[in-house]
């Protein structure tokens, strides 16, 4: 039976700089960058589940702001993943929280950095920011939790 994951991830932009995580890939050992992401937990909502994500890997409160767009990958590992990319406000690091275990650190990335890097995690991570430099923003009550 095919069933995709959904995952939702953070967009994060200050100064003309993306907040990206350092994070060892469970599929392959890699070190790679991601946005702020992870899977949706039972009984969550999606807004919910992308200000725990946040939380968990950059100890910041993250304020979803608007959907900036929906993207499915057929990934190299044969699983299929519908993500959901939101935009919005973050805090400075709350010194109160604990980075996630599979978390390195956090960075704050110029748009050149990110394109020239060859550690993005997959594809979904410069395709949301591109869709964010270009204007992708679409309001949260777009999303229907029934």
């Amino acid at each position: 039976m095919w069933t995709p994951d959904v995952t939702v991830a953070a967009i994060c932009e200050k100064h003309g700089r993306f907040l990206l995580v350092e994070e060892r890939s469970k599929s392959t050992q890699k070190i790679v960058f991601n946005q702020p992401a992870g899977h949706i937990e039972k009984g969550e909502t999606l807004v919910e589940a992308v200000i725990r994500e946040t939380l968990e890997e950059t100890c910041c409160h993250f304020t979803p702001q608007a959907l900036v767009g929906l993207y499915r990958l057929e990934a190299e590992n044969g699983k299929t993943y519908i993500r959901y990319a939101f935009t919005g406000s973050i805090s400075d690091v709350d010194e109160q929280q604990t980075l996630d275990e599979d978390i390195i650190r956090t960075h704050w990335l110029t748009l050149d950095s990110i394109r020239a890097s060859t550690s993005l995690r997959s594809k979904l991570v410069l395709s949301g920011i591109n869709d964010y430099l270009n204007g992708h923003r679409y309001p949260l009550d777009l999303l229907r939790e029934l």
